[in-house]
């Protein structure tokens, strides 16, 4: 839990919720955090602690991306969630967009970019989004809304290369996947942009569950979030987000990404779909210690 990337304290709020909840399922519980700056104490205190099974509750890079997963490989020690490529590839939005592309499932068209040309010029016609190829929970994302006059002035933050991707509107839906089986469809409904601070802020954003849409939405839901878990090769729990534009029915539904590392956090998805779907919070985490544990 925590870890160095910009998502450390979704993190620990997560690794603390699931601590509590292994605790609750019977598990001795030991919580790692490698810091800001993780090195080889870290490796040397996964090392001395030979844990059963490592539940990786860390988000953003490092944690997700397939370097910690790598760590763990290493030492032998079985972890959570996606293995090293699903991570590496759902992290990349660019070679996941590949990856749905291959297997036929709907997305918008992207580029890849040099940030100083996105503050010079709009290097596709608006409206589009902005944000980090990899990084995760809407971290640094600008919207650049039709007609806009200037190319949106980037944060220095952001780093060199960057995702523009044609603007998908529309409804923002959910699917959370649990092994081969698709729990559900949440609408996420906020003011504006379903942004860092409206996924993690208590009262930042609404829940609608099960979301009140048309029953083939949402079995196409079910359907993509399952297909897209298969083609990055992901294991254990995973997310995919949607944008639904409800007037052009079943064509006006595009997928966005995969969240290999969904949050668990009090205002979390997919804890809330699992709970929906008649599993309660520490069934769901022994649920997923022991998917770790399966052979592969």
């Amino acid at each position: 839990m925590g870890g160095p990337s910009a998502e450390r304290e979704v993190s620990l709020s997560s690794g603390r919720e699931c601590a509590a909840a292994l605790r609750v399922a019977g598990f001795e519980v030991i919580e790692i955090d490698p810091g800001a700056t993780p090195g080889t104490g870290f490796v040397s205190e996964l090392d001395r602690a030979r844990p059963d099974v490592v539940f990786n509750a860390l988000h953003g890079r490092w944690g997700e991306d397939g370097c910690v997963q790598g760590i763990l490989e290493w030492l032998r020690l079985p972890y959570t969630h996606s293995g090293v490529l699903a991570s590496a590839l759902a992290m990349d939005k660019s070679r996941a967009k590949d990856a749905f592309r291959t297997a036929g499932l709907p997305i918008v068209e992207s580029v890849i970019a040099d940030a100083d040309e996105v503050r010079r010029r709009h290097v596709i016609a608006p409206p589009y989004v902005v944000k980090p190829n990899d990084e995760g929970s809407s971290v640094g994302v600008y919207i650049v809304h039709d007609g806009a006059n200037q190319p949106p002035q980037l944060a220095d933050t952001m780093p060199a290369r960057v995702m523009v991707e044609t603007y998908a509107p529309g409804r923002e839906l959910t699917t959370t996947v649990m092994g081969d089986r698709a729990l559900g469809v949440t609408e996420i409904i906020t003011e504006g942009w379903y942004d860092y601070d409206a996924k993690y802020s208590v009262g930042g954003s609404r829940h609608v569950i099960p979301a009140e849409i048309p029953a083939d939405i949402q079995a196409a839901c079910l359907d993509y979030a399952l297909r897209a878990h298969v083609a990055l090769g992901c294991r254990g729990l995973s997310r995919t987000d949607f944008r639904w534009d409800e007037a052009r029915g079943l064509d006006g539904l595009i997928l966005l990404e995969v969240n290999t590392q969904p949050g668990m956090t009090p205002t979390s998805l997919a804890p809330e779909q699992a709970a929906h779907a008649g599993i309660d919070f520490p069934t769901l985490m022994r649920w997923m210690v022991e998917d770790a544990l399966c052979p592969r």
